[in-house]
């Protein structure tokens, strides 16, 4: 199998519907979030085809980053965000408005769905 690319055992197979919900939706969760910045971009008046190629470019260099570096996300994002700066600013109203535990009741439900989907309750 890592000759198709990239692996990662799972030790049971109960655990598959968690592997789904993280990594086999995981594009589509992405996706949201580059609809919502871009959306968001073109709110502060950025044109569309800019905020489209800003989110994109954005996406790519922080994807590239997290899979080069080694680094835990957690370490990236510290170092990317300047005390009382922007980032600051936008992590502190992604925290107030739920963000990881929107984030975990999502993975929790796509877990849920393939579960029933299998015929497992």
């Amino acid at each position: 199998m890592q000759a198709a690319g990239i692996t990662a055992w799972i030790p049971e197979e109960s655990l598959m519907d968690a592997v789904t919900a993280v990594s086999g939706s995981g594009p589509a969760y992405a996706f949201l979030l580059a609809e919502a910045m871009q959306a968001a971009g073109e709110a502060q008046g950025l044109a569309p085809d800019t905020a489209r190629t800003l989110v994109l470019q954005t996406i790519l260099g922080a994807a590239r980053m997290l899979s080069e570096s080694g680094e835990p996300a957690a370490v990236l994002r510290q170092r990317v965000t300047s005390p009382g700066g922007t980032t600051q600013a936008a992590i502190e109203s992604f925290e107030a408005g739920g963000f990881r535990q929107l984030v975990d009741q999502a993975i929790a439900a796509a877990t849920r769905r393939g579960r029933e989907l299998a015929g497992g309750g």
